[in-house]
């Protein structure tokens, strides 16, 4: 079970399954290649805010890539909207510090 934010769209996951699946790529090959069926533009701006959340992580011209984070939502280990790993081992939740959360400093939202 995966654990999504407020902020995220269901065209995220798809943006993320592609990228662990080919390793890298930009929102044209995504629209282009894979099973995602908006226009490259809308991929784009989703690319983007996986990028400023941390799930994505941008190369240059256009290209992406998935991030430790990232796979961690896509194996449910990560909750998206708390911010917090899913201890496995324990069936627990542990948080983490306000610094580690992108776009979030001191406790405040962005």
């Amino acid at each position: 079970m995966r654990y999504s934010g407020d902020w995220m769209a269901l065209v995220d996951d798809r943006v993320l399954e592609y990228l662990r699946e080919n390793g890298s790529g930009s929102p044209t090959e995504m629209k282009e290649e894979g099973p995602i069926r908006y226009s490259s533009q809308y991929i784009g701006r989703r690319c983007k805010k996986l990028k400023e959340n941390g799930l994505v992580q941008h190369l240059g011209n256009g290209v992406y890539i998935i991030t430790d984070d990232g796979e961690a939502y896509l194996d449910g280990r990560l909750d998206t909207q708390e911010w917090r790993y899913i201890d496995d081992d324990a069936s627990e939740v542990t948080a983490s510090s306000s610094e580690d959360i992108p776009g979030e400093s001191n406790g405040g939202a962005t």
